[in-house]
């Protein structure tokens, strides 16, 4: 991928049971592509990922979702993960730090389990948004417009269903963040 975030700064907002794939691939992506990543978690020190439901590595913190301003970076990053989604909705900084970007404009990238935070952020309603399965439901009473595809943009939101769909989810986010606010 060509250098297009070129200055750009990208929040990837997770906390513990991140899954690994889905932090990792699209970190690298949006920083091929020249931006600086920055990790956001509820917790200083360092998150724990996982490979399905196995442990796996651990990734420092940058900053607190209790010190983070939303208004430092261009674009924010969900990845999935079964625990880490619910870790993120039930902290209140964690759900106004999404939330701002949301109302600033600014492109948010989310796969899996990760749309569960937007439902707590109230950021869904009336958008097409595709998610991990299990989460129909919850986007659809959230006011969504849920659908079944590899990877769906709408105004800047960026959403994929699950790891398999990595490829198309990393280049569309490239993208839509080198479009900036929306």
């Amino acid at each position: 991928m060509a250098a297009t975030l070129q200055g750009k700064r990208i929040a990837f907002l997770a906390a513990d049971g991140v899954e690994e794939v889905e932090y990792t691939r699209p970190r690298e992506a949006v920083e091929n592509a020249g931006a600086r990543v920055e990790l956001v978690s509820v917790q200083p020190g360092a998150i724990r990922s996982v490979n399905h439901l196995d442990q796996s590595r651990e990734y420092p913190v940058d900053v607190t979702t209790k010190e983070a301003d939303a208004g430092a970076y261009d674009a924010l990053v969900l990845p999935g993960g079964v625990a880490n989604p619910d870790f993120l909705r039930t902290d209140p900084e964690a759900v106004r730090f999404v939330k701002s970007f949301f109302d600033a404009g600014k492109p948010v990238g989310v796969i899996c389990h990760g749309p569960w935070t937007l439902v707590e952020a109230d950021v869904v309603r009336g958008r097409r948004i595709t998610s991990w399965p299990s989460l129909r439901t919850d986007l659809t009473n959230a006011g969504a417009n849920w659908v079944d595809e590899e990877v769906v943009t709408d105004h800047g939101l960026v959403s994929s269903r699950k790891p398999d769909d990595l490829p198309a989810f990393c280049a569309k986010i490239v993208e839509e963040f080198a479009e900036g606010r929306h």
